[in-house]
């Protein structure tokens, strides 16, 4: 399948290689419930084009502008990001890219920290184990709905103990607010999601995102999809998916991944299922 230009298998999944800017100026204004993506972090790896710390922020600043633009009013935007380092001092992109989104007037939700098992070993200073997604809205009304996301209580039987509730169960049926450290493995190589992008997002992450921010039939725009764990996420729970990338075999990964996933083929990890059971084979990842 050729992936230089706009691709669309129906009107739920249009996929590009594309660069962003391109691929959202074409898109019509407001049309976006979600836009949620992890752009390269700059920190010179072999699929990454190096450039300062400056260009970067310039580059960030002009694909967040337009997705500003695109955004709903009562839509959401999500950018995980990790840190730049530079020799050998970090620099954490979530404090450094906040700015350019308060610039907007977007409102700050959550700093979300997600919290992964492994990584790199650092010699220097402590090993990193988590990124965070900065979670802004466009405004003060935005869709939030929290039942989808909910994880198991940790005391689910608990009941009052007096007063007119006494005997009754004290929590959620459903379970509790997940709250704002999620603990989800990144795809190393014995994941079943596992391509060959080097750090793709987790489907489960994003399916979080798109659960509780979004709702069915809403379009959700990933401009750095990569290997489409967004649109796999978006499509799974009967969201429309547009998204674009730079490197024609990811946009062609993407493709298979979403024809696997309807044709009921593609694995992927279960949203609530445990980080690490040692009676499964590489702990269930």
């Amino acid at each position: 399948m050729k992936a230089n230009k706009v691709n669309s298998d129906n009107q739920d999944a249009i996929l590009a290689h594309k660069d962003n800017l391109s691929f959202m100026r074409g898109l019509e204004s407001e049309s976006m419930k979600l836009i949620v993506t992890s752009p390269p972090y700059n920190i010179g790896k072999s699929y990454e084009k190096r450039s300062s710390l400056e260009d970067y922020i310039h580059g960030q600043t002009q694909v967040i502008s337009e997705c500003v633009r695109l955004l709903h009013p009562q839509g959401s935007i999500c950018w995980q990001v990790g840190n730049h380092v530079q020799k050998g001092e970090v620099f954490p992109l979530d404090i450094v890219l906040y700015h350019l989104f308060k610039d907007h007037g977007l409102k700050l939700r959550n700093r979300i920290i997600w919290h992964f098992e492994h990584g790199l070993h650092c010699k220097n200073r402590l090993s990193g184990r988590h990124e965070t997604i900065l979670w802004f809205t466009k405004g003060d009304e935005y869709t939030f709905n929290l039942d989808p996301i909910r994880v198991p209580s940790k005391y689910p039987n608990k009941k009052y103990y007096k007063g007119a509730k006494a005997g009754q169960l004290s929590g959620n049926p459903l379970g509790k607010n997940p709250g704002d450290m999620w603990i989800f493995p990144n795809v190393k190589n014995n994941h079943v999601e596992k391509t060959i992008h080097p750090c793709q997002f987790p489907v489960e992450l994003v399916e979080r995102l798109v659960l509780s921010l979004t709702n069915p039939g809403d379009a959700v725009l990933d401009p750095y999809m990569g290997v489409g764990s967004t649109a796999v996420a978006a499509l799974k729970h009967g969201r429309r998916t547009y998204g674009c990338d730079v490197m024609r075999e990811y946009v062609d990964v993407a493709w298979e991944r979403v024809h696997a996933l309807r044709a009921g083929t593609l694995e992927t990890r279960p949203m609530h299922k445990p980080v690490y059971d040692p009676t499964l084979p590489n702990g269930g990842h």
